[in-house]
């Protein structure tokens, strides 16, 4: 096989995605922690199967058809960070192709290419040992062969084999892969992709229906600006618009836009997507950013906002708001306010038990994503939130570090909304996120300043172990209670109040002055009073409260201050 048309490619694309799924389990269970929540198949699996089905309903495909149904697909139905990198490969892969009418092995490098360029662009701090060390190992292999061979199946092999070797190594790149005995599920998922897809390639036929049930239906991609940076105003317009490429923008001319626009102004976004790019840009002279703009194209949707007066606006209308509004008018509401005016904010948080849900809109959560650690939502998840809120700014509380990627991917394609991501890593640092939010204060302000609450705030969850393993120096059976922390593993033993105050002795130190626990829907209300009386004798200089977080898999989360 010389060349790959688009016909081709969508049954190895499908082929790909059914062979994911079929391991998706088996991934699942190379997590390093052997918890019952291992998600990193799970997260891929939704990913491509999201992609899969935009692509299974092409009946003619053409390359450039083909490439957009698996790039928006998969960014919009990106799960987990696993998924969010998996989108990204994809993303880079079909900016490549889309505008050949037939792949070739040398086609297929620069594919491989510029997907790992765009995957590690993704990721603010790339670790090797990942799945990004798997597909760079691919994509060097890729250029390495592509002139010494023309037969696609012959040069699909041998850049899998080496993606298995770099697979192989990635517990001597990861010591707690080491450790735990076994390599990145998430390289895993990515090589199952692969292997699949060869099969397709080689003829083995795919079903075209694949992905049909297995994710919602993906909307029209739009994008959009992201939050800014700066605490103060330095520039005095926000200054937003959409430009019309009259012709493709090469990389080159994309940086040398974003250039001329910090010399400018801050607070700058340039994001560009097939045919559009959309600018935001904070400036004093915003004539100077949309002439500019004006030699790639015309300029549509064009918004200039003066801060400084928006500034006094916001804190007036705040105050106005705080005066006419009672704690229940602030409660969870699930209906969007289409008719009424929006408010300056609005939060969105992910939200994993009943209980946890109740807390989260009586401090002001205006709408809440089940999910969390047992069922990461995914971008298109996050773009459903944001439509139902009606506010000017939004701020999502991902409360997990495995959701915080697909929350960033929905800030470049949310509509008419700016939106704030805090890094929130764990329920009990978005609750304090959102307890610590000042409505005087900039969004900028409060960002930083919820970042700064945070990191006083250290989580500990209790759950019980799914296979044998060997973590941090513990060894660990199936069955186990375990304590997971910040950075590891805190206690391991058979029971769970004494593993949970186990874990919450090595959390506290005498600084400490809050304990708050949460106890999920497998502790009963005496068990939580008696862990609850354990605790504060634990802890006299803290004081300790206890709540129902209803939360499913935890025993426990405790957090301590």
């Amino acid at each position: 096989m010389n060349a790959i048309d688009a016909k081709t490619l969508q049954n190895a694309f499908l082929a790909g995605a059914q062979s994911l799924d079929a391991k998706k389990e088996w991934i699942n269970e190379l997590n390093v922690f052997p918890v019952p929540d291992g998600d990193t198949g799970t997260n891929m699996t939704m990913t491509i199967m999201s992609a899969a089905r935009e692509v299974a309903a092409l009946e003619q495909p053409d390359m450039e058809s083909l490439a957009k149904a698996i790039s928006s697909g998969s960014l919009r139905g990106a799960r987990g960070n696993s998924g969010v990198i998996l989108s990204q490969l994809f993303r880079g892969f079909t900016k490549e192709i889309r505008s050949v009418d037939v792949i070739t092995t040398p086609v297929l490098a620069a594919a491989f290419s510029r997907a790992v360029e765009t995957a590690y662009k993704a990721v603010m701090k790339p670790k090797e040992g990942t799945i990004l060390t798997v597909a760079k190992g691919m994509s060097e292999k890729a250029s390495e062969i592509a002139d010494t061979t023309e037969d696609i199946l012959e040069f699909s092999r041998q850049v899998i084999e080496h993606g298995d070797y770099v697979l192989s190594q990635t517990p001597e790149m990861l010591p707690i892969l080491k450790q735990a005995g076994v390599v990145d599920s998430g390289g895993q998922g990515l090589m199952q992709v692969m292997k699949g897809a060869l099969e397709g390639l080689m003829g083995k036929t795919a079903d075209l229906s694949a992905g049909q049930s297995a994710a919602a239906p993906a909307r029209p991609s739009v994008n959009a600006a992201q939050a800014v940076d700066t605490a103060d105003i330095h520039f005095g317009y926000c200054t937003e618009f959409i430009i019309n490429l009259e012709q493709p923008c090469s990389d080159e001319k994309e940086r040398g836009f974003k250039q001329y626009l910090e010399s400018i102004g801050d607070s700058i976004v340039v994001v560009s997507d097939e045919d559009v790019i959309k600018v935001h840009v904070h400036t004093n002279d915003p004539g100077l950013a949309i002439q500019k703009a004006l030699t790639f194209g015309s300029l549509s949707r064009i918004k200039i906002d003066n801060m400084r007066e928006e500034h006094q606006e916001r804190l007036f209308l705040n105050m106005q708001q705080a005066q006419a509004q009672t704690p229940a008018d602030a409660a969870l509401q699930q209906e969007p306010e289409a008719e009424a005016p929006r408010k300056p904010y609005g939060f969105v948080a992910v939200s994993i038990g009943e209980g946890f849900g109740k807390i989260f809109r009586g401090i002001g959560a205006d709408y809440l994503i089940e999910g969390g650690q047992t069922m990461n939502p995914s971008t298109e998840d996050m773009l459903n939130a944001i439509d139902q809120v009606n506010a000017e700014t939004i701020f999502i509380l991902p409360n997990n570090s495995n959701i915080i990627l697909a929350a960033q991917q929905a800030v470049h394609l949310a509509e008419d909304k700016k939106i704030v991501v805090v890094p929130s890593k764990t329920v009990p640092q978005g609750i304090t996120a959102l307890i610590n939010f000042a409505p005087d204060l900039s969004p900028e302000e409060n960002l930083e300043n919820m970042i700064q609450e945070m990191a006083h705030v250290r989580t500990g969850q209790i759950t019980y172990a799914v296979r044998n393993t060997s973590i941090d120096g513990r060894e660990i059976r199936q069955g186990d209670i375990m304590g997971i922390g910040d950075s590891g593993i805190l206690s391991v033993g058979t029971d769970v109040a004494d593993t949970a105050l186990e874990a919450l002795q090595a959390m506290v130190d005498p600084e400490s002055e809050l304990v708050s626990i949460y106890y999920g829907s497998d502790v009963d209300d005496a068990g939580a009073q008696a862990f609850f009386q354990r605790a504060q004798e634990a802890c006299p200089d803290c004081e300790v409260e206890l709540h129902s977080g209803g939360q499913p898999i935890y025993y426990y989360v405790i957090s301590v201050e």
